[in-house]
């Protein structure tokens, strides 16, 4: 029996062992290789990789081939299954993958036309920007090449589900498809326009235009100092004659900006930025150094920062002369146009009393599991694909939704985004930074500038539509010209500063400009509490220095629920518990740190105002704006606060009583009795989850691609902008959060930090997948590496990669 028990143990370990060999062996098959020396076909010369501690590569090419060849060679190393993902969005080719859960997705991306677009911007870009992509491309298609054996998991995960298939190569239209979807997530305002006119719908006009045209606060900055004279701007254009002839979060954005050598402590321009993006997991961020050896006019660049894996270039960063941030504008660049069909045929619409052919695609998508694709017909008018064929469709309940309604969006149309980031990062001075951008055509940001001679600036770039008639705030007749797109806003007179006598540029997505602009840039800006802040902190202090700026990143103030909170102090609260934990909100500091039982208490009394006031007059129309309750707390009387549905006519102060009750019974339930010991960090948790099978359902699975929860400070409308999930099963998890943190120094490039979500990696369990996560939440940085020999001293490994 002993013997049999010691073979069995033996049997046992043997087994397990293997089992663990084999377990890691799938885990790792797919890791990169970073030492030594790996030949690449397709390399003019050798190009040497050096990672430091944290993963980062850094590239050293001889030649602009070779330096973005490797560049897609290493994003595709750390990042494929990530890369092969977001080309299926483009290409709208998710349910070859995933089945028919992903069937609508696909329709709705054809129709739009991102590969459209893809290819219009191919056609668009210069030689440069077209040699880049393909060198860009050969670097991943070599990888593929090298490593067909071994992809990453989430490729054997799907073999396990019956989904095989070999990755095609990768093409330039991968690459530029990306630039579309972005353009998607930040620049768009189409459903806005269709809220507006769903509420003009049901409730009239002059509810829909309360509750959605209110003004940018007056006492919140903009970002272009006032002194500019925009009276003095060339506005011919606006007078034209008339009828000659577009996911997110609470909070999505981003921060940035820019101080000037005589306010800072070292003497020279500091720049920050932290771009704020859905969370996902890996980062949506890939850092990288691109390093011309040496850097000549044949091959200019030496720049460092933030890429895409998927595209080539660096988009946020520095090279050896500047510094460059960006946020998002959200510019007024898409229209929705009412269509008036032939009743005779239905593929023919109306334009200014003529029946016009529409331009029809029929496409087809293939469907894992099924035997046929299943068919596809896009129809496009003059200003775009018609969304009903693939959205609502007549089926809906509202008036316009019995109208077919094609878009006008200026994202469709391609763009130069490639050329702009390729020439920024070669820019020199001001000049150069901003000829490039002119190249910028959507999504319109706000660039904050900075440079080594102590130079500061700001451009707004972007293609802006000039509207023959109306503000593009709600669907429009399309069978005439009466509302449409005469030109855009030139480049010139678009917002721009240079050397303000403020000393310092600050942008979070407030209004570019004051109303004394001549041109319609659009209604929807933030509600302007983060650049509020931002602006106190800077100006708080006579010298601003690194540490500053980390504190500003890492502000918790909710200015927002502070104009509210002194509300409180007179109202009646019939339950004594509720009374105490509003009195600690009366002392509160409005900091939304991790362990704030205020912060919790705030931010759950947020999530029931709303309803409160709202769902007994609008139901699921009931709207989370902060600009219009900023509005309506001003009026304790005003028709919204009364409950239509009881014979008493309440105010604002029984609706703040009934929030806080039902905060107090929530937070009671999940925290226990005792307010003080409550925390804002215990249910405002962080989960990093694959974008694809991270949500697959499967908990085996998604333990395996996804981290967290982790405890996470800030909130919507914060310096620290981590928005939070209104959905009752993740209520207050976050949703969005600043996607990366950087502060560069211009008197010293290599004193620049920054910090990334989660890792470099995209592979599962590798000791840089996940290691950044604690560095952010905690507001930590690392240092951003320029100088070779720096970096050298740090490096756990170089690579050569030869012809």
């Amino acid at each position: 029996m002993r013997r049999v028990l010691l073979v069995a143990i033996g049997v046992v370990v043997v087994v397990v062992v293997l089992a663990l060999f084999l377990v890691r062996r799938q885990i790792t098959l797919a890791w990169p290789r970073t030492s030594g020396t790996l030949q690449v076909a397709g390399l003019q010369d050798k190009v040497t990789v050096v990672r430091d501690q944290r993963g980062i590569p850094h590239l050293y090419a001889s030649n602009p081939h070779d330096l973005f060849m490797a560049q897609g060679f290493v994003h595709a190393q750390d990042r494929f299954w990530q890369m092969e993902f977001w080309r299926r969005i483009g290409e709208g080719r998710l349910s070859e993958l995933f089945g028919e859960s992903q069937l609508d997705t696909d329709r709705y991306l054809r129709t739009l036309g991102v590969m459209r677009s893809a290819q219009l911007s191919q056609d668009k870009i210069d030689d440069e920007a077209r040699a880049v992509l393909q060198a860009y491309a050969d670097g991943v298609n070599a990888y593929i090449d090298q490593n067909k054996g071994h992809l990453p998991l989430e490729f054997r995960v799907l073999a396990l589900n019956g989904v095989k298939y070999t990755p095609e190569p990768w093409t330039p239209l991968n690459s530029l498809t990306w630039a579309t979807m972005m353009a998607y997530d930040l620049g768009g305002n189409y459903d806005s326009e269709l809220n507006r006119a769903e509420l003009a719908s049901r409730y009239g006009e002059t509810w829909m235009r309360e509750l959605t045209y209110v003004p940018y606060s007056s006492d919140k900055p903009v970002i272009v100092p006032s002194a500019v004279a925009w009276d003095k701007v060339d506005t011919a254009m606006l007078a034209a004659p008339k009828g000659i002839a577009m996911g997110a979060f609470d909070g999505l954005g981003s921060n940035d900006w820019v101080i000037h050598g005589s306010r800072t402590t070292t003497g020279k321009p500091l720049l920050a930025d932290d771009m704020h993006l859905g969370i996902q997991m890996p980062s949506i961020w890939y850092e990288i150094g691109l390093h011309c050896q040496p850097v000549s006019d044949a091959c200019p660049y030496n720049v460092v920062g933030y890429s895409f894996a998927s595209t080539p270039a660096v988009i946020v960063g520095h090279n050896d002369r500047i510094a460059w941030g960006v946020t998002n504008v959200n510019p007024d660049v898409q229209d929705l146009y009412m269509e008036r069909i032939n009743p005779d045929n239905p593929n023919q619409y109306e334009v200014d009393g003529e029946w016009v052919d529409m331009e029809i695609v029929q496409d087809s998508i293939k469907v894992a599991g099924k035997d046929q694709p299943v068919p596809l017909t896009i129809r496009r008018t003059r200003h775009g694909p018609i969304l009903n064929d693939v959205g609502s469709g007549t089926a809906s309940k509202w008036a316009y939704g019995w109208q077919p309604l094609a878009l006008q969006w200026t994202a469709l149309e391609g763009n130069r985004v490639l050329d702009a980031a390729l020439g920024v990062d070669q820019a020199g001075n001001w000049d150069e930074f901003r000829a490039a951008l002119q190249n910028w055509d959507a999504p319109s940001q706000n660039f904050v500038y900075a440079d080594v001679d102590g130079n500061i600036g700001y451009q707004m770039p972007g293609l802006i539509p000039v509207r023959a008639n109306g503000d593009g705030m709600v669907p429009v007749p399309g069978w005439t010209d009466d509302y449409a797109w005469t030109d855009y806003v030139p480049f010139e007179e678009l917002p721009h500063a240079f050397n303000p006598d403020q000393g310092f540029i600050a942008t979070a997505n407030n209004r570019p400009a004051g109303p004394d602009y001549p041109y319609f840039l659009g209604n929807e800006w933030d509600p302007g509490y983060r650049a509020q802040r931002i602006v106190q902190m800077i100006e708080a202090k006579d010298k601003i220095g690194i540490d500053d700026i980390k504190a500003i990143h890492g502000d918790d103030a909710n200015l927002f629920m502070g104009e509210i909170i002194p509300l409180l102090r007179d109202i009646r609260l019939d339950r004594p518990e509720v009374a105490k934990a509003r009195d600690m909100l009366l002392k509160w500091d409005l900091q939304e740190t991790m362990n704030s039982p205020e912060a919790a208490l705030a931010e759950a009394f947020w999530y029931f105002l709303p309803t409160a006031t709202l769902a007994d007059e609008l139901g699921d129309k009931t709207t989370r704006d902060r600009l219009f309750f900023r509005e309506l707390v001003k009026d304790p009387s005003a028709h919204w606060w009364d409950n239509v549905y009881t014979p008493e006519v309440e105010t604002r102060n029984e609706v703040f009583a009934q929030a806080l009750d039902e905060a107090y019974d929530l937070l009671a339930a999940r925290q226990g009795n005792d307010p003080a010991k409550w925390r804002w960090g215990a249910i405002h948790t962080a989960t990093f989850a694959n974008q694809s099978l991270g949500k697959s359902g499967i908990g085996v699975i998604e333990s395996l691609f996804n981290r967290g929860p982790y405890e996470t400070s800030g909130g919507g409308a914060i310096v620290n902008n981590t928005g939070w999930s209104t959905d009752e099963k993740s209520l207050f998890q976050v949703q969005g959060l600043p996607s990366m943190r950087m502060i560069v120094d211009l008197s010293d490039l290599t004193h620049s930090v920054t910090t990334n979500t989660t890792g470099q990696s995209g592979h599962p369990y590798h000791r840089h997948y996940d290691d950044q996560i604690d560095q952010w939440r905690t507001i930590g940085y690392a240092p951003m590496y320029w100088d070779r020999a720096q970096l050298d001293k740090v490096s756990e490994g170089t690579l050569t990669l030869t012809p």
